[in-house]
């Protein structure tokens, strides 16, 4: 069995084009989408759309239960805006995704960790920065779960851990902002790229071999649509200015 696992899409609609035209040259047998599908200043009613089209199995990010909630509670710019972009029935849509999908036989796909979408599962915030965890954390986060792949996303960090228990858990990373573009704290922009990330699992057997792929496409593009949105600090931000 092969997994494409696509994570924080973050409504950057050329990213996304750009990843699953790669997809679909590695012959996998499915692709999951672990969240956060449409918040940016970007084109979120447009991804929205395309992601329709696709019907993928979809964790509900932080960010899809954010954009459900009423107009006044949007505490960002691009919560607003990507608010003000959709229709009430995409934002319900969003709201409505499940928390956690078992993708396959002993896979569990969750955004955050299995417990909140909005924890880390891999890595913690220390001194500004994300810094992994230790497997024992790791497993203590996993609590009782049973299945053997674990993905994750939320960090928008691309890699791969696993557990004293053996438990592989794996974050494939951001497609459409690997860095934390409205996040005025620039130190924990991780990615040194803002190539779209995403991963391919491969099961043989009993075991999992990991794929991290990292796609190039034209993302000064992204910046123009960021900045004619009026948000040159996102576009600087996704810039790692």
């Amino acid at each position: 069995m092969r997994i494409a696992v696509l994570s924080d899409i973050h409504g950057n609609l050329r990213a996304l084009e750009e990843v699953l035209h790669d997809i679909s040259a590695r012959s996998v047998d499915l692709t999951v989408n672990l969240g956060d599908c449409v918040t940016s200043p970007l084109w979120p009613r447009e991804t929205f759309e395309l992601l329709e089209t696709l019907g993928l199995p979809t964790v509900r990010g932080n960010h899809d239960r954010f954009i459900a909630r009423p107009r006044e509670e949007m505490d960002t710019e691009s919560v607003a805006f990507t608010h003000d972009a959709l229709t009430e029935q995409q934002r319900m849509s969003l709201g409505a995704l499940p928390a956690s999908v078992d993708v396959a036989d002993g896979v569990l796909a969750v955004h955050g960790s299995p417990r909140s979408d909005v924890e880390y599962l891999l890595e913690e915030k220390v001194d500004g920065r994300l810094a992994r965890l230790r497997p024992d954390v790791i497993a203590e986060r996993l609590g009782d779960v049973s299945a053997g792949l674990i993905l994750c996303g939320h960090s928008h960090t691309q890699h791969m851990a696993s557990d004293r228990r053996g438990r592989l858990v794996l974050n494939p990373g951001s497609v459409g902002c690997p860095r934390y573009a409205d996040n005025a704290d620039r130190l924990i922009n991780e990615a040194g790229s803002p190539h779209a990330r995403y991963a391919v699992a491969t099961r043989r057997g009993s075991s999992w071999s990991v794929d991290m792929i990292a796609v190039a496409y034209p993302w000064e593009v992204v910046v123009d649509q960021a900045r004619n949105n009026g948000r040159d600090d996102w576009a600087d931000g996704f810039l790692g200015r």
